[in-house]
């Protein structure tokens, strides 16, 4: 056993550690909420991970998201993820897709490579072709919902799709997967009501740009890592 993750088998055991580099998980979306996953993943010594994003680190990032600073303003998301994740846990088997998830590009990806994937992207379209994508391959799924115009990481919550209320973006899902017959699905989401932002600004596309803070992105990251990784832990014959 590596001494880096000495004090976590003292919680999950030596099997646990053991099913955790076994295992591959894929995160689309390495931004806000999904870059402190992959964050946890590493640290926790998960064997392979899929990192997939076509995006550059910009000077907007730098208030939410772990792999923006000054020194890595304007390089690809992906690689400074997998440099972050080598530095953690050298012996970690790092993927890397700079790619824009959608329904068009969505057979480029093998779903059935993956023990567990995490939809950390915010285009709904990519979100719906995620899911019914891996429910199809029977692969385990999370969906992170709006972590954005968000100020109390205390009410963010796991539960059912169709469990949820007040987030704006669960509804549109909700209606979507019960066009696809999508039937159950965990997701991440917030009970809080979305804030409407002070001088709101647009980006290319004229979609307004959600304001966002450090410390609601990042535990939302967290608790699905953690949500993620107890399920794999505790599953039989793994």
């Amino acid at each position: 056993m590596s001494e880096i993750f000495f004090r976590t088998e003292m919680l999950i055991g030596e099997e646990g550690l053991n099913k955790l580099s076994r295992s591959h998980i894929a995160v689309f979306g390495i931004g806000g909420v999904g870059g402190y996953v992959v964050e946890a993943f590493a640290r926790c010594g998960v064997g392979s991970l899929t990192i997939i994003d076509n995006d550059t680190v910009a000077l907007s990032n730098l208030n939410r998201q772990i792999i923006a600073t000054h020194n890595t303003i304007g390089r690809l998301k992906t690689d400074v993820m997998k440099e972050r994740i080598l530095s953690i846990n050298p012996d970690a088997n790092v993927i890397t897709s700079n790619s824009f998830f959608l329904p068009e590009n969505s057979n480029e990806f093998d779903f059935t490579q993956y023990d567990y994937i995490v939809d950390a992207i915010d285009t709904v379209t990519g979100k719906i072709e995620i899911i019914v994508k891996a429910q199809k391959d029977n692969i385990p799924v999370i969906s992170c919902f709006g972590t954005g115009n968000k100020l109390d990481p205390k009410q963010l919550k796991i539960d059912d799709v169709y469990n949820t209320s007040v987030c704006p973006l669960a509804k549109v899902m909700r209606q979507e997967l019960r066009k696809r017959n999508v039937e159950k699905l965990k997701v991440l989401y917030s009970t809080e009501p979305p804030i409407t932002p002070v001088g709101k600004a647009q980006d290319s596309n004229r979609r307004a740009t959600p304001g966002s803070v450090s410390f609601v992105p990042s535990v939302a990251g967290l608790i699905i890592a953690g949500e993620v990784i107890n399920e794999i832990i505790n599953r039989q014959n793994f």
